[in-house]
């Protein structure tokens, strides 16, 4: 869906778009010395005025985008964000005209602005992509393919071999440009009164599954702690630091801490987990629900 600027705005962008095109084209000589004066003297005034002498560039690479939905002002906004980058990095002993060089810096801000803009699911992330959806239309229309239906097989694969992208990314941008954003407040139809929204299903647990499991989990909680009262204190310990906690202790280490073999730590281990079986046996199908047994 396009984007119209309010009247205000549209007068604001027709007056800044005439004072550009006033603005007086700079010679090479006098193009290089505001560059020189900007970078070497941070003279602002010398930046400002080779700033203003370009905005016809912006203006101009500007309405080579208009047609894709979005404001004009925004579009010239951007591009005047890539000549003041331009501007920051240009280095004039290369003896490069500062049009040329800003040229890029200006059509690359506003591509960028117009993929993030166009939908709201990033479009192009990729150089590929992005040459694709920038390139899509302008080679269908070269080749003249459908216009208004799904592309040809011959078509995809012509594209994908002029911009050397592979033909599955031809399909998936052809996709993306066909489709539209859609808010899913809309109604499902222009007499009904339901919205789109009201047909997405909701995956998360309803409000009586997540107390139910709240409850059930304090309830194991209590059994637990219930049946480890049964065992001696160097078999909780045990029970504890093996089967309580994701980063369970090794059997080298709990004897070493007890003062006692490896071997005589797996033994208490067993005891101690056939005590809390017999404890919980009635109470719960497997210890497996309580216990991190391996």
């Amino acid at each position: 869906m396009a984007h119209i600027d309010d009247p205000q705005t549209q007068r604001a962008n027709v007056a800044f778009i005439k004072a550009s095109m006033k603005e007086p084209l700079l010679e090479r000589d006098n193009e290089f010395e505001l560059a020189r004066r900007w970078r070497e003297e941070n003279d602002e005034r010398a930046l400002h005025e080779l700033v203003r002498s370009y905005t016809r560039l912006v203006v101009s690479t500007a309405s080579r985008f208009r047609n894709y939905g979005l404001p004009m002002g925004d579009l010239v906004q951007e591009g005047n964000v890539g000549l003041m980058q331009a501007a920051a990095r240009f280095e004039p002993e290369r003896e490069v005209r500062f049009s040329t060089y800003a040229a890029w810096w200006i059509r690359s801000a506003i591509q960028d602005y117009i993929l993030r803009n166009w939908s709201i699911v990033r479009t192009g992330t990729t150089a590929s992509q992005k040459s694709l959806f920038f390139n899509l239309r302008r080679l269908r229309a070269k080749i003249r393919d459908a216009v208004n239906g799904p592309m040809s097989d011959e078509g995809r694969t012509s594209i994908a071999v002029e911009l050397g992208v592979a033909l599955k990314d031809v399909e998936s941008m052809e996709m993306r440009l066909s489709g539209h954003d859609q808010s899913l407040n809309a109604p499902v139809s222009e007499s009904g009164e339901h919205e789109w929204q009201e047909f997405l299903s909701d995956e998360r647990p309803n409000p009586e599954d997540v107390v139910t499991g709240m409850r059930d989990s304090r309830t194991r909680s209590r059994w637990l702690a219930e049946a480890l009262e049964e065992l001696s204190p160097r078999e909780r310990t045990i029970i504890d630091q093996r089967r309580l906690r994701e980063d369970g202790a090794t059997l080298e280490e709990l004897g070493r801490e007890l003062g006692v073999s490896k071997e005589r730590v797996r033994q208490l281990e067993h005891r101690a987990l056939m005590k809390l079986r017999e404890c919980l046996s009635h109470r719960v199908e497997s210890t497996r629900d309580l216990l991190l047994e391996a």
